[in-house]
């Protein structure tokens, strides 16, 4: 079949049933984005789902400052009877997954992480206080150890995620922190690193743009963190919805072969 008689036959089934995508979608929307009450399925162990992923698009910062993401449309409904985009994507933009391989030769690809990492237990460490006094303040073990003090041992395949408040400053060059020489936002301190190796973490997670604080220069936490055959999240968001335990984090990670990391939709069942 032509190309010209594939388009026309999609136009056609799309005006065909237009009024019954009208008619599901008015009675189909449960809630507004970001907050969402929960499938009954969750409903026994979980109330709602938060979504902690920022929107993605040319505007969002990078770590290198350069727009990591382009959409150019190549058909519109007006004139084809469907809307279709090329994207063109950094693996490392937006809200998204560091995967082994990324910091290592041959480590593990995004594709081949195993799926079973992917639902995790999340344990929030809230440094926004310390990060609003020092933009390089990072996580160190205390932290952690306060946290270990007040809601138990960090869980087996948990992702524990560093709340700096980091993603309410993504409209503003205060997200990169870029002085001239010197990117500024808080991170993992290697120490802590360290220590997270020793528990059963499958993950960790960042509201910045790096999982090493903005001044590094060694990037020491990404180089003992991914190459263990563990992942990092970048550029999560809205970690002050949820608890700092209690909550599960499902991980919408892309599966390209042979990808360092890729864009992820993340959201948590509280």
């Amino acid at each position: 079949m032509c190309d010209i008689c594939v388009m026309n036959s999609v136009k056609e089934r799309m005006l065909s049933r237009r009024s019954f995508f009208k008619g599901a979608a008015m009675t189909g929307v449960a809630a507004v984005a970001g907050t969402a009450t929960a499938p009954p399925a969750l409903a026994a162990g979980h109330g709602t789902v938060e979504d902690l992923t920022h929107t993605l698009s040319a505007e969002f910062p990078t770590y290198f400052g350069e727009p990591g993401f382009n959409a150019e449309q190549v058909f519109n409904f007006a004139e084809s009877g469907f809307n279709l985009f090329n994207l063109t994507i950094n693996e490392h933009t937006g809200t998204h997954i560091d995967a082994p391989l990324h910091f290592s030769a041959d480590g593990t690809a995004v594709d081949e992480i195993e799926i079973s990492n992917l639902v995790a237990p999340l344990c929030v460490i809230d440094i926004a206080a310390k990060a609003a006094e020092n933009a390089d303040y990072q996580v160190t073990p205390d932290d952690l150890q306060a946290w270990i003090d007040a809601h138990g041992d960090i869980p087996a395949h948990a992702c524990v995620a560093m709340h700096s408040g980091w993603g309410a400053k993504t409209a503003s060059d205060a997200y990169r922190g870029f002085d001239g020489e010197k990117q500024h936002y808080p991170g993992f301190h290697i120490e802590a690193t360290q220590m997270l190796l020793e528990t059963g973490a499958g993950s960790m997670a960042v509201d910045t743009l790096s999982l090493d604080h903005g001044p590094s220069a060694d990037f020491a936490t990404h180089y003992a963190w991914l190459p263990s055959g563990r992942f990092g999240i970048e550029n999560i968001a809205n970690l002050d919805r949820v608890p700092p335990s209690g909550a599960t984090l499902i991980i919408g990670a892309p599966k390209h072969k042979g990808g360092s990391g890729g864009p992820a939709r993340i959201f948590a069942m509280v």
